[in-house]
């Protein structure tokens, strides 16, 4: 044989060879657990976006001086997305609560016993009034260009510790939120850490999740029909040297969807549960919520995000007075039977709860405009100038409150923490250097907080 036969003849070989590890690596599970930069104080998050951007100085900050400003104009200048006029007191109580002493409205009694597990941040801040570009901030870190969403940072960076369900699960009932799903999108990221949506407000196993039992194949025989489709699409994929996203996502979303078949019908079937818990969470759509989240969390899910529903449910135009008290009164007792059931399981320790919106509202009334608010002076406008959340669990520090807004609640003003330190932050809790936890992409490095956020160490316990 001549060397030039020998290459010719071996020269696929060589092809081989290289394509081997590339292919091990498409074939590396990507939502294998993996470990964080430094030892963690949490392992998993639940975030209760409370979409349309709550008021909080009817729910978490209390403003004395706009009882006495009733009626009046505020005596400094300021800008506001719409019209508003004077000074707009609460209509609700806010009293002390635990020994931590924390304000709460009275809108929030069976949470205001839980006081002494919360971590009141009244000084949130971020810069854009619309409903959009802020619920970009908040889930994906960005306001204009296309980013991956919290959940799919995490699920990214830590995988999932159960392969029969997604690492990041998103519960919205009865339709899609403003901006949709690019509020749990993975961008850039690998199509598998995008977060999955379940329309909560079904109650029957196959309509929450379509074609969860098998109908015309045994798990068996849809095993070897994946494998042999699995063959095909990564000889597919070979052939574009690995670099095709979205078959590399379609691959996993039918292994996905293969494996939630064996446990996702238990998992979300909350008859399961004692009556005695059941009980504790109560009745309606957001108790259903809560405790469906709740048996995800301790079955491995990394994130679970809930909504309040289709659209932007607190973003309170008018009649602030009942439709505040009308949501809190939907999510008061879940939250709080949520909190004492994970803390007396051991789960609270290890998973951070976020409460909150998008920004906040003003502390002025909203001016009637046509068709904005139905003609009343009960609402009000957005506010990203200064507003409240809360965290608790996972290394949170408790019975706390954070910094505070100006006298009347329009701008924060003491220990400001912008939505990027907030992310850092927790970050942080899950064991990640929010600078070094990057993706490559298009030639440079991105990270959930872009190229801000400081941690917030007076947050951690």
């Amino acid at each position: 044989m001549t060397r030039r036969d020998l290459l010719s003849k071996t020269g696929m070989g060589f092809g081989l060879t290289a394509l081997a590890p590339l292919l091990a690596e498409n074939l590396t599970d990507p939502l294998a657990p993996k470990q964080p930069h430094f030892a963690p104080r949490a392992k998993r998050v639940l975030h209760l976006f409370m979409n349309g951007g709550p008021s909080h100085v009817d729910t978490f900050d209390p403003k004395p001086a706009l009882k006495k400003y009733a009626g009046q104009p505020l005596p400094f200048t300021f800008r506001t997305e719409r019209r508003t006029g004077a000074a707009f007191p609460s209509p609700f109580e806010f009293k002390p609560h635990g020994q931590s002493g924390i304000e709460i409205s009275e809108v929030w009694p069976k949470l205001a016993e839980m006081a002494d597990e919360l971590c009141v941040i009244r000084s949130m801040k971020s810069e854009i009034p619309n409903h959009e570009p802020s619920l970009m901030l908040m889930n994906c870190g960005e306001v204009r260009q296309v980013r991956p969403s919290m959940g799919s940072w995490l699920t990214y960076g830590l995988g999932t510790e159960n392969k029969n369900l997604p690492g990041f699960v998103v519960l919205c009932p009865n339709g899609l939120p403003v901006q949709g799903t690019e509020n749990w999108r993975s961008a850039f990221l690998p199509g598998v850490y995008q977060g999955t949506r379940i329309d909560t407000a079904q109650t029957d196993i196959e309509k929450l999740i379509e074609n969860i039992k098998p109908k015309f194949a045994t798990l068996k025989d849809q095993r070897r029909q994946l494998d042999l489709l699995s063959q095909l699409n990564r000889r597919h994929l070979a052939e574009r040297g690995g670099e095709d996203q979205l078959l590399e996502s379609r691959i996993q979303s039918f292994e996905m969807a293969y494996r939630m078949q064996m446990e996702a019908e238990e998992a979300f079937d909350i008859a399961r549960e004692p009556e005695s818990v059941r009980k504790l969470y109560g009745e309606g759509l957001q108790a259903r919520q809560l405790l469906i989240a709740r048996r995800l969390l301790e079955r491995g899910v990394r994130m679970v995000q809930i909504w309040s529903g289709a659209g932007q449910p607190w973003d309170h135009h008018d009649d602030v007075a009942g439709n505040v008290r009308r949501l809190a009164n939907t999510f008061d007792q879940p939250i709080a039977a949520l909190l004492k059931d994970m803390k007396q399981s051991g789960l609270l320790d290890e998973t951070l709860i976020v409460w909150g919106g998008e920004f906040g509202r003003t502390p002025t009334v909203e001016l009637p405009d046509n068709g904005a608010n139905s003609g009343m002076n009960n609402g009000r406008d957005h506010n990203p100038y200064g507003f409240s959340m809360w965290v608790a669990g996972g290394g949170i520090r408790k019975g706390y409150v954070h910094g505070a807004t100006d006298e009347f609640g329009f701008a924060a003003v003491e220990k400001v923490v912008h939505v990027h330190d907030l992310h850092a932050t927790l970050l942080h809790l899950l064991g990640f250097d929010h600078t070094r936890f990057t993706f490559r992409y298009a030639g440079r490095d991105f990270r959930l907080t872009d190229v801000a956020g400081n941690v917030v160490k007076e947050l951690i316990a």
